[in-house]
């Protein structure tokens, strides 16, 4: 029997949320009359959110659940299930119940008029604080200013896709995965669905700044040559500015005749430029490290346990 619509949901210590979530997603489902799948994939919680999905999935047989070795991240996670789902659409939505269940039907309407992308934007952000507000929204529109690809702003992975759309996904195995820049990057008709996203019900966000930080870096590097243009734009800029130091410290010497010998101009030129080079050779390294992580070819996961066959 074909699956008309699986449902990926990654999980990171949210055993306060899963069960919730579940009745939420189960009465939406039923009510779309459609034959369904539930993916959860445990990346690597540390409370009892494993065993939670095990329950479940001993009572409910459209749920399957598959297990980490360890934590190998949120974007990841959602990856391993894009790669085990087989419906002929797949929706992406995490378990803190932000994103609520019920918009899967507007989502599903618009999948069902020709759209093969069909993403939540939000209006407004409940239970965040301005400087997550601020930041989400600044990063966004700087991303979409230097790439070449129009990713929607106020968006994140809550979305429907189209079958099409996961099979080239499969076929785009970098380390450093940006999956909604993925998805824009890829095309297809494409289309926003408005709604008011809700504060977490229960427990902690696992997106600390530090992972927000990595994350947008993986968005930057991953489609965007910008910062590499910076470095050069930065050393033509910074030669310019080391000739006019040059000039002032010839002028000062032969014709003026009124300096201190040579000590402002070495240090000014040394700790400017050496600045400014550490900043460049910074940037060329986040790069080489991203190729190096992919020409290494690793597995992007680990899968301990799963009720999936052929996994």
């Amino acid at each position: 029997m074909e699956i008309n619509l699986s449902i990926i949901i990654p999980i990171y210590n949210e055993e306060l949320n899963i069960k919730l979530l579940y009745e939420r997603l189960y009465k939406v489902l039923t009510q779309m009359h459609v034959i369904y799948e539930l993916i959860f994939i445990n990346d690597g919680s540390k409370d009892k959110s494993i065993n939670i999905i095990k329950e479940l999935a001993n009572r409910d047989k459209c749920i399957k659940y598959i297990d980490f070795s360890r934590n190998f991240g949120h974007q990841i996670a959602v990856t391993a299930g894009l790669d085990k789902s087989s419906g002929k659409s797949v929706i992406i939505i995490d378990a803190d119940l932000q994103d609520p269940p019920e918009l899967i039907v507007d989502l599903y309407n618009k999948y069902n008029e020709g759209y093969q992308v069909v993403y939540a934007k939000r209006r407004s952000r409940k239970g965040e604080n301005l400087l997550k507000k601020w930041t989400a929204k600044a990063f966004y529109r700087i991303l979409g200013k230097i790439t070449s690809v129009s990713i929607p702003v106020d968006t994140g992975d809550f979305r429907l896709i189209d079958r099409k759309v996961v099979d080239v996904l499969k076929k785009m195995p970098e380390q450093q995965k940006f999956l909604r820049g993925q998805i824009s990057w890829i095309g297809f008709k494409q289309i926003a669905v408005e709604y008011d996203r809700d504060e977490r019900h229960a427990g902690k966000t696992g997106y600390t700044y530090k992972k927000m930080l990595r994350f947008a870096a993986d968005g930057i590097t991953s489609f965007s040559n910008f910062p590499l243009k910076f470095a050069s734009y930065a050393g033509f800029i910074v030669s310019f500015i080391a000739f006019l130091i040059m000039l002032y410290a010839l002028y000062s010497r032969f014709i003026i005749k009124e300096y201190v010998p040579g000590w402002t101009s070495l240090i000014i030129s040394v700790m400017f430029i050496g600045g400014i080079q550490l900043i460049c050779v910074g940037l060329i390294g986040e790069y080489i490290g991203r190729m190096s992580a992919n020409i290494r070819n690793r597995p992007l996961y680990i899968i301990n346990e799963s009720n999936i066959e052929n996994v």
